[in-house]
């Protein structure tokens, strides 16, 4: 599951209107569409533009359980409206890849990122994400989706010699 291209950006801080939950992994899957749709509604609705493709944020709390953070990137701040919040997408070194194939098949993603993190003297900082290009309702073989994995580091001190 290997030959994942990593790729090393200087991300910029980005807007974001989201929704959180805590879910367990089955429940993620039936949980991202409602969402989406709601946050499209809201950022209408407030005169706002999605300014690119949707994502998920996952903070592991344990037990198979996730708190998700799913949205859009949007230009401006949105207001916070009924379950929809302003949130952001943080600056700074990512190392990002590219993953073709059915969502429950990326972890060889996520791994080949902290390989190359750590071979590159840094650690993970935060939470990865994953920005889906794929829209499953139009795309509906699981082959041909295309996801980003964004796991942002931070340099660690050179080693000293002794």
């Amino acid at each position: 599951m290997g030959g994942y291209e990593i790729v090393e950006q200087l991300r910029r801080e980005q807007f974001t209107a989201v929704a959180e939950a805590t879910l367990g992994v089955a429940d993620i899957g039936p949980w991202l569409p409602a969402a989406y749709e709601a946050i499209a509604r809201t950022i209408v609705a407030q005169g706002k533009a999605v300014a690119g493709a949707p994502f998920a944020r996952y903070h592991q709390v344990g037990d198979g359980r996730f708190v998700v953070e799913a949205g859009f990137p949007v230009s401006t701040p949105i207001q916070p409206a009924d379950q929809v919040r302003p949130s952001m997408l943080p600056s700074g070194p990512a190392a990002c890849t590219i993953h073709t194939g059915p969502y429950d098949l990326m972890e060889p993603a996520y791994l080949a990122l902290v390989d190359w993190i750590t071979a590159h003297n840094a650690a993970p900082a935060g939470d990865p994400w994953e920005i889906y290009y794929s829209d499953p309702t139009v795309q509906p073989d699981p082959a041909t989706w295309k996801t980003e994995v964004v796991q942002p580091y931070t340099p660690l001190p050179a080693p000293t010699g002794e």
